[in-house]
C-alpha cells in the first residue's frame, strides 16, 4: 500500500564512504520514497514499511518467488493440508539462524517456538508480550485470520500445525504475505525481561537476507548482508542503504549521478529522459495495482458533528459521474496508466469484464445532489497522498483536478494532506473525507482486493471507505470459504457488481510500473506487488 526532508545530494556518497570496507565491498544505494513507520511487519500494511522490513530483515513460512506470484517454500520446506482443508502442517527448515547484532545474540536456531510466538502475538491479546506492548495487526484482522485460525500447535521443534475454523482458499498465499514475517521468540523474551518490548519495532531481529544496522528518519536506513543466511546465493550485497528521498526529481538526479543505483516511482514527465540515458535501464510492466477515490460513508466523519453528505448513495453517484477520468489519465499518468472501472486490475482472475462506468454526466450529477438535499457550495474534504505510489504518480495534481470537476456540480472540495504514516493512521481511524489511495495486490488472490479493501472485517484497517455492506460481505466470505475456482469466480463477480452499484469508491487507473536503475545492477526483478527486493541482486563494475 504507503516525508518531507530534502536529502543532500551527497548522502549516498557519504553513506558509502562511511561503510566498512575490509575488502572491495559490494554496495547498493536505493533511493526510496518515504520513511517507514516502523520495522515490525505485522503492524503495517504499506509498501514503504514492507520494503524496509519484510523484504530485507524477515522471512515467512512460505514466500512469493521474486518477481512473481507463485508461492514457494521459505522457512518451511514443505506443508501438508488435511482432506477437509482445515488443518495445515508446516515442516520447518533446519539450520536457520536469527541475526546477530550489537543488541541481540541468539543462542539457538529458528524453531517452532518462533512460529508460535509470531502468530499467538497476533491472535491473543492476553499474552504477556502483547499486554506489555499493546498493538494492532491490521492486515491479519482485515483478512479475518484472527477469527479463522482456531489454534497454532507445536508438534515438535520442527513441525507446526495450524487449525482453521473454516476453509480459507488463499491460506498458503496469505502465509507468504508480509504480516506473517517470523519473529524471534528468544529476542521477544529478552525484550520483555528488560521492559523494552516496543524495541521489536525499532530494533528488529529476523532471519532474512539483510541485517538491520541503523535508521535515521527522513534520511537513511542501513543494512549489512547476512553472512549466515540460509540461502547464501541470495546475498550478493555487503551494504544496502535506503536513501530516503521524497522528491521524485531529486531521486532522478541522484540516480544519474550514481549516488543511488536503483530508484522508484519516476514522474511520467521524466520517463523519456531516463530511457535515453546511456548509463541507465528502465524495466517496466503493467502494474498489478489500482488508484482510486475512497468515499468515507460514515454518517458522521470522525471528529465532526456535521452529517456526512457522502453517506448518501446519490451523493456518491454524483461525485463518481462528474469525475473526468480521461483527463486525469492524460494529465496525471501521461500515457503510463489505463482507465480503471472495477475494484481490481483486469489481470486478476475473476475480474468481471461486463462492469462499465456510469457515463460522465455533470448535469445528471447536479440533479442527484438536488434529490439528496445537498445545497450548492456544500464542502467536503478531499485527502491527497503526500507520497508517490505505483498506483498514483501525482496525488496533488489529481486532487486539484477532482476539486475542479466537483466545483462544476456545486461541491467545494477542500484539499488536505498529512505525512504518510499519519495519513494512513488517521484514515484507518475514520477521520478521512473523500480520499486518494490505492492498492498493489499482495498475494494474487481476489480476496486481497475485495475482502481486504471493502470487507466488514477491514473496517478498522484498509477499508478506507468505512463501508460494511452485508450483501457484499456475504458473497466475499462465501468465495473465500470454497476451493472451487469456478464457484469462487461466480461469487466474486457478483460481489464486484454489488460494489459497483453502491459506489464506496471511484476507480481511476491502473498504472504501468517503471523501475529506473543503473545499467550495472544485475538481476533486479520488478515485483507484481509493487515492492522492492534486493536479495539475489548484485552490482557489477
Amino acid at each position: 500500500m504507503f516525508k518531507h526532508a530534502v536529502i543532500p545530494f551527497l548522502v549516498g556518497a557519504s553513506l558509502l564512504a562511511s561503510a566498512p570496507f575490509a575488502h572491495a565491498a559490494s554496495n547498493l544505494v536505493f533511493c526510496s520514497e518515504g520513511s517507514p513507520a516502523g520495522f515490525d511487519p505485522g503492524q503495517y500494511t504499506t509498501g514503504t514499511d514492507f520494503d524496509a522490513s519484510a523484504e530485507t530483515i524477515f522471512n515467512r513460512l512460505s514466500q512469493f518467488e521474486r518477481g512473481g506470484t507463485k508461492v514457494e517454500p521459505g522457512l518451511a520446506t514443505s506443508w501438508d493440508v488435511s482432506p477437509d482443508n482445515l488443518t495445515w502442517t508446516f515442516h520447518l527448515r533446519d539450520g536457520v539462524k536469527f541475526h546477530t547484532t550489537p543488541y541481540f545474540k541468539p543462542t539457538r536456531d529458528f524453531n517452532a517456538d518462533d512460529v508460535l510466538f509470531t502468530f499467538n502475538r497476533m491472535l491473543d491479546k492476553d499474552m504477556p508480550f502483547r499486554k506489555a506492548y499493546p498493538t494492532e495487526f491490521p492486515y491479519f484482522t482485515d483478512m479475518g485470520m484472527d477469527k479463522n485460525i482456531a489454534k497454532v500447535e507445536k508438534i515438535d521443534d520442527k513441525t507446526v500445525k495450524f487449525t482453521l475454523n473454516s476453509v480459507d482458499a488463499a491460506f498458503i498465499q496469505n502465509m507468504a504475505m508480509h504480516f506473517a514475517s517470523i519473529q524471534s521468540a528468544e529476542y521477544a523474551d529478552k525484550l520483555l525481561k528488560e521492559g523494552k518490548p516496543a524495541d521489536i519495532n525499532q530494533k528488529p531481529i529476523g532471519t532474512g537476507p539483510f541485517v538491520f544496522k541503523s535508521y535515521q528518519k527522513d534520511s537513511n536506513i542501513r543494512y549489512t548482508g547476512n553472512k549466515d543466511y540460509w540461502k547464501p546465493e541470495d546475498v550478493k550485497i555487503d551494504n544496502l542503504i535506503f536513501a530516503i528521498t521524497t522528491d521524485p526529481s531529486v531521486r532522478v538526479q541522484k540516480l544519474k549521478k550514481n549516488e543511488c543505483q536503483v530508484t522508484l516511482f519516476p514522474r511520467p514527465a521524466d520517463l523519456k529522459a531516463l530511457s535515453e540515458d546511456p548509463n541507465l535501464k528502465m524495466p517496466h510492466q503493467a502494474g498489478f495495482n489500482l488508484g482510486y477515490i475512497a468515499y468515507n460513508v460514515m454518517d458522521k466523519i470522525k471528529g465532526s458533528n456535521e452529517p456526512n453528505p457522502m453517506s448518501q448513495l446519490k451523493v456518491r453517484q454524483a461525485l463518481d459521474m462528474s469525475v473526468n477520468k480521461q483527463q486525469i489519465i492524460d494529465s496525471v499518468y501521461q500515457g503510463a496508466g489505463q482507465l480503471a472501472v472495477g475494484a481490481m486490475p483486469p489481470t486478476q482472475w475473476s475480474y468481471d469484464t461486463s462492469i462499465k462506468d456510469a457515463p460522465f454526466d455533470p448535469e445528471k450529477a447536479k440533479q442527484l445532489l438536488k434529490e439528496a438535499g445537498v445545497k450548492e457550495g456544500t464542502e467536503i474534504v478531499l485527502w491527497a497522498m503526500p507520497v508517490q505510489r505505483p498506483y498514483n504518480p501525482n496525488a496533488k495534481l489529481m486532487a486539484e483536478m477532482l476539486q475542479s470537476d466537483w466545483s462544476k456540480i456545486g461541491i467545494k472540495a477542500k484539499i488536505t494532506s498529512y505525512e504518510w504514516g499519519e495519513y494512513i493512521k488517521r484514515s484507518k481511524g475514520g477521520e478521512n473525507g473523500a480520499m486518494l489511495i490505492g492498492w498493489s495486490g499482495d498475494n494474487g488472490d481476489p480476496d486481497n482486493w475485495l475482502g481486504t479493501l471493502f470487507g466488514c472485517d477491514s473496517l478498522e484497517g484498509n477499508n478506507f471507505s468505512k463501508w460494511c455492506d452485508p450483501e457484499f460481505d456475504k458473497l466475499v466470505k462465501a468465495a473465500k470459504a470454497t476451493t472451487d475456482i469456478a464457484e469462487r469466480t461466480k461469487l466474486y463477480q457478483q460481489a464486484q457488481q454489488r460494489l459497483k452499484s453502491q459506489i464506496p469508491m471511484t476507480p481511476i487507473a491502473h498504472s504501468t510500473v517503471y523501475q529506473p536503475m543503473r545499467k550495472n545492477v544485475e538481476d533486479f526483478k520488478i515485483s507484481p506487488f509493487g515492492l522492492n527486493s534486493f536479495y539475489g541482486v548484485s552490482v557489477g563494475k
